[in-house]
């Protein structure tokens, strides 16, 4: 009896041990898989570096890059595009015009009512509508005639059709935010599509013949006084309102910024006259490269997946259309490290599942068990009952996402000040100076990454001070336009139609 007893407790020892073993067998297994994934965050971290020597790297090869642009066609990433808007609004522009806003996801239609003082925007109406996902790849003319439909219902809602019929002249101003070459105020001829477009027959053709061809298909008497990008748009709002504003930069769906250059110092165009002295220069810095950008393996996979590989490298590592691709794709990376949390999720392989504000919502989710990470894990890219460590983990690379563009669109607005001379140094080839005495500078900023995503902002202020210092940062301050791309571009329309003389000549 004894001995069965005996072996019956042998049995249930040997047993227990067993399980034992396979307990801590699956612990060590999962730790070694846990390990894995922070592993992944860890290179991720690694590889989004953004020091402050590093930042400044950028600041310079941003401002060799702006010089060498200006030198020559061709000669840098940076088209430095000449805008022929050679002085911005000054507030004594009066009466009503019309602009088009057409950049990005989203089409808005404007009127605006000036009363002839400075910071006098006495009425504006504002329409926003998305656009067709199917016109982004269609024909121009479905394009512009799909604008021209727009404006006309507008127009005939908003105005007294007695008091002013569809056929009396009306002046415009288009905002058309992709890169266009153009000959003057008002012509420009598109250079290519970004930002998802893929129009081919638009490409090489004039935007402006284009679009009013339409309005004249749809019954409407309307030219466009200013063909502008939006970037323009917003350097002119804010200049209207304040003067000491010089740059201006865009920072939504996509990215972008212009800045006011001497002419003397746009040696592709010596021939260039103007009464002012200076131009607006729109610089397309979103395909702006540098060996000092930051690049990660999962950025170099996303350019290779996009509509245009090699194209818009800046642009993809900072704007709101690519980020949260790019948390995506980290994500995708962990949970192919390995199988603690199950099979892989087609969704998660879907690229742009995951839209930036969604990226926002679960970095800027402050619930003790991040619930809203919970919620967007499971109901955007099907991974249920996800762990707390592994939520805290995802939000812990949207941060090192996020920072990253913030800081290198930092970066870029002192690439511009080193430029002309306003980040305290001597300019593109001077060190710093004590002695300078830093003027007030303006940057006028427009697009949702910065205006909604308050972690992104903060981070921008905060690399802003870093690069700069805090007592020349003092003198820069940005400053947010309403609406400014498609107000600035009426303003503009205003400023040239009340100026029948032509103040650019090329000799």
């Amino acid at each position: 009896m004894g001995r069965v007893v005996l072996g019956m407790a042998v049995s249930v020892a040997v047993a227990t041990c067993a399980v034992a073993a396979v307990v801590v067998g699956r612990r060590v297994r999962s730790r070694r898989k846990w390990k894995k994934i922070v592993g992944v965050f860890r290179e991720l971290e690694e590889a989004c570096d953004t020091s402050v020597a590093r930042l400044k790297q950028v600041v310079d090869a941003m401002a060799v890059e702006m010089h060498a642009g200006l030198a020559s066609e061709g000669g840098s990433k940076l088209k430095m595009l000449l805008t022929f808007v050679d002085n911005l609004p000054n507030g004594r522009e009066g009466g009503t015009f019309y602009a088009l806003d057409l950049g990005g996801t989203n089409f808005r239609v404007l009127r605006v009512r000036l009363g002839g003082r400075r910071s006098s925007i006495l009425e504006h109406d504002v329409e926003r509508q998305p656009i067709p996902q199917h016109l982004m790849s269609s024909t121009s003319q479905d394009l512009f005639d799909f604008i021209a439909s727009s404006l006309k219902e507008f127009i005939e809602r908003e105005e007294d059709s007695s008091d002013h019929p569809l056929e009396k002249r009306r002046e415009l101003g288009f905002t058309f935010s992709f890169p266009v070459k153009q000959t003057s105020m008002t012509k420009g001829v598109l250079i290519k599509w970004t930002k998802g477009f893929s129009i081919e027959d638009m490409v090489g053709k004039d935007v402006s013949d284009s679009l009013e061809e339409a309005l004249m298909r749809k019954g409407l008497n309307m030219r466009v006084t200013a063909l502008v990008n939006d970037t323009v748009g917003t350097l002119a709002l804010g200049h209207y309102h304040d003067g000491d504003t010089v740059a201006a930069m865009i920072i939504g769906t996509g990215t972008n910024a212009c800045y006011l250059e001497r002419t003397d110092a746009i040696i592709k165009c010596q021939g260039l006259l103007t009464t002012s002295g200076g131009m607006v220069v729109n610089m397309e810095w979103g395909n702006f490269w540098s060996s000092h950008l930051p690049r990660t393996s999962y950025d170099i996979d996303l350019d290779a997946d996009s509509p245009n590989p090699n194209d818009q490298g800046f642009e993809k590592m900072i704007s709101g259309m690519y980020l949260g691709d790019i948390v995506r794709r980290v994500i995708l990376k962990m949970f192919l490290e390995s199988d603690i949390f199950g099979p892989v999720s087609s969704r998660l392989m879907t690229p742009f599942i995951l839209r930036t504000p969604l990226m926002a919502a679960m970095h800027e989710d402050d619930s003790p068990d991040l619930t809203e990470v919970a919620r967007i894990l499971k109901d955007i890219i099907e991974i249920p009952d996800v762990p707390l460590k592994v939520r805290k983990l995802v939000v812990k690379v949207c941060n090192v996402v996020t920072r990253r563009a913030a800081r290198l669109a930092a970066a870029g607005i002192v690439g511009i000040l080193k430029k002309i001379g306003r980040d305290g140094s001597g300019g593109i080839t001077g060190g710093r100076r004590s002695d300078m005495k830093m003027k007030r500078t303006v940057v006028a900023i427009e697009g949702g990454l910065y205006t909604s995503y308050l972690v992104f902002k903060e981070y921008l202020h905060e690399a802003l001070t870093e690069i700069l210092g805090e007592d020349i940062a003092k003198h820069v301050i940005l400053k947010v336009t309403e609406d400014g791309s498609g107000i600035g571009a009426a303003l503009l329309a205003a400023s040239n139609s009340s100026n029948n003389v032509d103040n650019i000549q090329l000799l």
